[in-house]
């Protein structure tokens, strides 16, 4: 209903008009935000006073709470006299809110009447009073949005006032029970002011030429972007931000994602020539993730101290991988092919190529960057099985030998160089934040908590000062923000310690949906030769073609889908037909085709790309903000889920080679199928909290 009054407004408004009311809104709730219980009386409209947030009196309600318990009292009375407090504060905020809609309702009936008379009988003077009256409703339509978004905020530091003075985690069972409930009166406010803000939003994003597909693919680098910067960081922005420096890490994203993939057509034969089983490419391929598990982790904690050093070792270390990857074959030694995976592993720089992004692009251009991340990694995921296509050869030079299974290695070694040298040449290393004459930090610095307990409502999420009516800060030890809980985490296990279940639920299904991709990528080469007969052309014109979905299917969910169901939904119906896929892939008692391993695999691979982008683009919103920068961030936390999920495969099809190869396909599909529901259980189970 409401979305319609929006979309009415939009029509009769002018477009400058709505980009300069969408400005003026932001503007006034960043100084709102900012401090927020000192100002909420300075910014009330007089007219709607008696309609805000009691915030004080609820303060004071709190600490009685407090001295209550002390006391002696049973805690579930507490409890009890807070709901029903918070229940009366909302419902006088609803029904207000409620009646001001049907004002407004009524106002924009008259002006469409209005205006279709206008249309019969046109008059320059009454169009242009017209389109005042429109601008007028969108003025009160953003103050009453304005008014729900105070409100929102007061309930929010209510809430966690009262889960700090207690202990408890009552914001997760009260938002819950009441956002859940079809007579919630928070249900109300979900659903009649969402659509509006999403309207307002979406029509100052086509004014601006942004769309929805570049932010939802940017969230897939899983690189937090904070929506109100500072002056002082948008200054040290400017200091380190470098245009050749960040197409040099592009750059090195997309030659270690050909890297990665351009062996997997080969693989099995150059296993074969060696005198192995052809499964042990899986061994071959994996080898390489291996090495990344420990590379990432010290590549993110050398970036603290340079991004330029980590790119010049890494690649130096890849320039040595591919060329004994290259060399194996006339060494005759596995050994050595093993050797240079691993060395292409340790190699891996894309901690660093994220931790630059997240740090040093300015933030007005950070989220286009992120999508240029996810780009180039699609990007080298489709060139690399495509450039493996293309070096078919077979000669001899100086006693080294050039054909189809070494190609991959010399092409990459040559790259690896040029890229070396155009590093040593064009990168700036940026100026550290320490090297910055910065202000000291305030307690009132702007972040954003996003309900680290799980919840990741829009309305109940916000960045605001922590001082209360009465002038106490909230910024020391015992309140609401130490200091401590702004830190970045300082190990793996203090990371992991700051997963809420439904975020880990999440990291399970990047797992799942790492491991199905990875075990249909990786044994392609072995399943098509044995069933198919097919040549390592056409094993790479199958993997680019799959590559080349990559961006399509995300313009597609990003701009048209996401936009017409939850996140959550689309999650979950994306899980679904990835379990679809698995179960049509195995091979039964009727005869295996082209038909159905092309089919298959392209509904698994399809379905768990749309699945990850929806994974990722959830989890940048509900992970814990303190995960957002330093060495174990919550990029880093998804490379390792993703990356040992790679291992495990790889390790499963060469374990798979132990059995007859007829069984190959359906031993390595069944770990996939019992992952794949467990990870459809876990998001059920978790269901009402992915928000």
């Amino acid at each position: 209903m409401f979305r319609g009054w929006a979309l009415g407004y939009c029509k009769g408004a002018s477009n400058a008009s709505l980009v300069q009311l969408e400005l003026e809104r932001k503007s006034v709730g960043k100084t709102e935000m900012v401090a927020f219980g000192k100002k909420l009386k300075e910014r009330q409209l007089q007219e709607w006073e008696g309609y805000y947030i009691n915030y004080k009196l609820m303060k004071k309600k709190v600490k009685n709470y407090k001295n209550q318990i002390e006391a002696g009292s049973e805690r579930r009375h507490v409890l009890k006299d807070f709901s029903r407090m918070l229940d009366n504060q909302i419902e006088k905020i609803v029904l207000f809110m409620l009646e001001q809609q049907g004002l407004l309702a009524s106002r924009i009936a008259q002006l469409n009447e209005q205006q279709e008379a206008l249309q019969e009988r046109p008059d320059i003077s009454k169009i242009s009073d017209l389109r005042e009256a429109y601008r007028a409703v969108g003025q009160d339509l953003l103050k009453l949005l304005f008014f729900v978004e105070m409100n929102a905020i007061g309930l929010r530091k209510i809430l966690k006032k009262f889960d700090k003075r207690f202990g408890y985690k009552f914001t997760d069972y009260y938002v819950k029970t009441r956002a859940n409930h079809p007579y919630s009166q928070l249900q109300q406010v979900f659903k009649h002011v969402e659509p509006v803000v999403d309207s307002l939003k979406s029509a100052v994003d086509r004014l601006t030429h942004s769309t929805n597909f570049l932010e939802f693919l940017g969230q897939h680098a899983l690189i937090m972007h904070d929506e109100l910067p500072s002056t002082i960081d948008e200054h040290i922005d400017d200091q380190r931000y470098h245009f050749m420096s960040l197409i040099l890490n592009l750059a090195n994203t997309f030659l270690y994602m050909v890297n990665t993939y351009i062996i997997v057509p080969t693989a099995d034969d150059y296993a074969t020539s060696l005198k192995a089983a052809p499964t042990v490419c899986g061994v071959v391929i994996g080898s390489m993730a291996v090495a990344q598990i420990f590379s990432s982790v010290y590549f993110s904690a050398w970036s603290n101290k340079s991004y330029f050093r980590p790119l010049i070792f890494s690649s130096i270390v890849l320039i040595i991988g591919n060329a004994m990857y290259a060399l194996a074959y006339d060494a005759g030694s596995l050994t050595v092919l093993l050797l240079g995976r691993v060395f292409c592993g340790l190699g891996s720089a894309r901690a660093v190529n994220r931790r630059y992004i997240s740090d040093c692009v300015p933030l007005k251009i950070r989220m286009q960057a992120s999508a240029a991340f996810v780009s180039a990694s699609a990007l080298g995921m489709a060139c690399g099985p495509a450039l493996a296509g293309l070096l078919q050869m077979n000669c001899k030079y100086f006693h080294i030998t050039f054909n189809q299974v070494t190609m991959p290695g010399w092409v990459m070694t040559i790259a690896w160089t040029c890229y070396l040298v155009w590093l040593s040449i064009s990168f700036r290393e940026p100026v550290r934040e320490t090297d910055i004459d910065e202000a000291p930090e305030q307690c009132s610095a702007v972040h954003n908590d996003k309900l680290e307990k799980g919840l990741a409502q829009p309305l109940l999420t916000s960045t605001e000062h922590e001082q209360d009516d009465d002038g106490d800060q909230e910024c020391d030890a015992s309140e609401e923000a130490p200091e401590e809980s702004r830190k970045p985490a300082n190990s793996l296990g203090a990371a992991y310690r700051l997963l809420t279940p439904s975020v880990k639920v999440q990291l399970l299904i990047y797992f799942m949906l790492k491991y199905a991709m990875e075990i249909l990528l990786s044994e392609s080469s072995v399943i098509s030769s044995y069933y198919f007969n097919w040549t390592t052309g056409k094993v790479s014109i199958f993997l680019a073609s799959l590559g080349l979905t990559v961006l399509p299917i995300n313009i597609i969910v990003g701009n048209y889908i996401s936009n017409m169901y939850e996140d959550r939904q689309i999650l979950l119906a994306s899980e679904v037909v990835v379990l679809l896929g698995i179960l049509f892939s195995f091979e039964s008692i009727v005869k295996y085709t082209v038909q159905q391993y092309v089919c298959s695999g392209l509904i698994m691979f399809v379905a768990a790309e749309v699945l990850e982008g929806v994974n990722l683009s959830l989890l940048s919103r509900v992970m814990s903000s303190r995960l957002s920068r330093g060495t174990y961030n919550g990029g880093l936390l998804s490379t390792e889920a993703g990356t040992f999920a790679r291992v495990v495969a790889d390790a499963t099809i060469t374990l798979g080679g132990y059995a007859e190869r007829k069984n190959l396909l359906n031993l390595t599909l069944l770990p996939s199928l019992v992952i794949c529901i467990c990870s459809i259980v876990a998001t059920c189970c978790t269901y009402n909290s992915l928000y």
